[in-house]
């Protein structure tokens, strides 16, 4: 056998071991199959034009990404004209627990009874467990269910057998009976007490100091007993849906959610893929990629730049996908009027040129190690025959 022959066996052995060599790597082999069912027929394609952008901006829209302010908006809410006439129908009861402050006006031994030095809540007529309070010269009666106003009215009466026009004013001095719970992403979660200022879905929001950067704005979750209903608060705030800004009662545990799946997720070839939370702001399809840092110049297909959209439950698709061509940069001015939904995906191929570069990139250490398996063999042929 020539010695050209026994180097070429040599050499395919020595590649054979270099390209297998994963195979005796230590470490488990799990065997899979990587075809898969086709989904082309479950994906609708549709190019973003100034057509679809303005079927989009037809919809009922929240106000442009960013809004106008949370604070504000939270302002407005709450000393617009709904909540003034929530304040004109709202009355409190008395409950367990409560501290009624009970004045008779010119007639000091019934109204501080305990001494005047003492606090009102220490001082005042504490609600017992059947409801009922004691007063001096009327006895026990019954004020559990019932308004100051009512409670006042059956005082005057009682008491103008010993006393001539007596005026009577009653207060609740302390707010022990009722409370509504507050959980979840705001700045301070915790108990607060119902009192005579009537207390809504966004009046309990403003006074846990707000919801925080966590929030899901659009899935606030009220529970009632066994009831719960989810309310949107971001969108009573932008759109002023103030329907869903309920009075909330005894007992009731107002909870707010992280952001759970409000997201929009960008990849593909961008400078910073990122996943980019949407509890309280609207993005659209420029702000996702300026968010993550802009397209990658060097690698980046400017003419494949996808918007992956979960298509319904019932439409028997799997998603829509929706392609910006910005190959002219103009075209990322609709990009700003195309607006993201959560759980978005957006996408960025890259150029024809970068994926060559990353198959040669993938070859280069088997052809390096090619080459130094020939080198080997000439430096190898020329020591012996230099022998």
């Amino acid at each position: 056998m020539t010695l050209d022959r026994w180097r070429a066996i040599w050499l395919c052995m020595s590649l054979g071991v270099v390209l297998s060599g994963c195979a005796f790597a230590p470490g488990g082999n799990i065997g899979y199959e990587t075809d898969s069912a086709p989904i082309d027929d479950l994906v609708d394609v549709e190019p973003i034009t100034l057509g679809l952008v303005r079927s989009q901006q037809m919809a009922p829209t929240e106000e442009a990404a960013g809004g106008t302010g949370d604070d504000a908006a939270l302002a407005r809410a709450l000393s617009g004209p709904q909540h003034d006439a929530l304040d004109a129908r709202y009355q409190y009861r008395i409950g367990v627990g409560d501290v009624l402050s009970i004045i008779v006006y010119d007639h000091p031994e019934l109204t501080i009874p305990a001494g005047s030095e003492r606090p009102t809540e220490e001082s005042g007529n504490t609600v017992y467990s059947d409801g009922s309070i004691f007063y001096p010269y009327v006895g026990r009666i019954q004020v559990a269910g019932r308004t100051v106003e009512d409670v006042r009215d059956q005082l005057q009466r009682s008491l103008a057998t010993y006393i001539t026009e007596p005026q009577v004013d009653v207060k609740v001095a302390g707010y022990n009976s009722q409370k509504v719970y507050v959980t979840g992403q705001v700045e301070q979660p915790g108990v607060m007490p119902v009192t005579n200022v009537p207390m809504t879905v966004l009046d309990a929001v403003n006074l846990a100091g707000g919801l925080n950067g966590e929030a899901n704005w659009h899935d606030v979750v009220l529970t009632r007993g066994d009831e719960e209903t989810h309310i949107d608060v971001h969108d009573m705030l932008q759109n002023g849906d103030l329907e869903q800004n309920r009075l909330l009662q005894d007992g009731d545990v107002l909870h707010v959610p992280d952001l759970g799946n409000q997201k929009v997720f960008v990849m593909g070839e961008v400078v910073d893929p990122a996943t980019l939370p949407m509890g309280n702001t609207r993005l659209s399809l420029t702000d996702a990629l300026s968010q993550a840092g802009g397209m990658d110049e060097a690698q980046a297909d400017a003419n494949g730049i996808f918007v992956i959209r979960q298509a319904a439950p019932d439409s028997g698709k799997l998603a829509t996908v929706y392609q910006l061509d910005a190959r002219n940069a103009t075209a990322l001015v609709l990009g700003t009027q195309f607006m993201l939904q959560p759980t978005d995906i957006v996408y960025v191929t890259a150029a024809p040129l970068s994926r060559w570069n990353r198959v040669v990139n993938q070859l280069t250490p088997t052809i390096t190690s090619i080459y130094q398996v020939t080198r080997a063999t000439r430096d190898f042929d020329e020591l012996r025959d230099g022998n």
